[in-house]
């Protein structure tokens, strides 16, 4: 049986027990779904959804471009910190690649998942094997081998048997 994506998305956060980084990523490409399924656990769970572009992007905007890469963590952790719900759901995350902020997307996600459930919807894909964002020569472009986190696709191939990474130690 297919279970659908949110059903995907549930069973991954239910797993996450014991998980170093309760980080669950949605991974897929434009228009593969991910939003209209962040929506749906929104309005079926309550689960509070962030448009981590628009916030993040207008707390930046007040600050110089040095400032920005020293304080972007900080406010994103703000973000999710204001949230009273054990699990967040992070949408529209494209900003974090922005080369001029200096950051690793993954591995802020993964600090941001330390106490509480995560779900990021990944605008890139995942092979099996590595976790991908942009084509290669893209200055944007990040690449991990292995991540050790839950990742759903959105993908009809692989939403039939979710890939669940391995657990890892920091």
């Amino acid at each position: 049986m297919v279970r659908s994506l949110t059903g995907q998305v549930e069973a991954a956060i239910s797993e996450l027990d014991g998980a170093y980084y309760r980080l669950v990523l949605l991974a897929g490409p434009a228009r593969s779904g991910k939003t209209r399924t962040l929506c749906a656990l929104t309005a079926q769970r309550h689960w509070p959804r962030i448009n981590v572009n628009m916030e993040l992007s207008e707390r930046l905007l007040e600050l110089t471009h040095r400032q920005r890469a020293v304080h972007v963590v900080g406010i994103l952790e703000d973000l999710v910190s204001q949230q009273t719900e054990n699990v967040i759901l992070l949408d529209n995350i494209e900003i974090l690649f922005a080369t001029a902020l200096s950051q690793d997307p993954l591995r802020l996600l993964q600090s941001l998942a330390r106490n509480r459930a995560i779900v990021a919807a990944w605008p890139g894909t995942f092979d099996g094997t590595n976790l991908i964002y942009a084509e290669p020569g893209h200055p944007e472009v990040r690449r991990y081998s292995r991540p050790q986190i839950s990742i759903v696709t959105t993908d009809a191939a692989a939403s039939e048997n979710p890939t669940r990474s391995p657990e890892g130690t920091p």
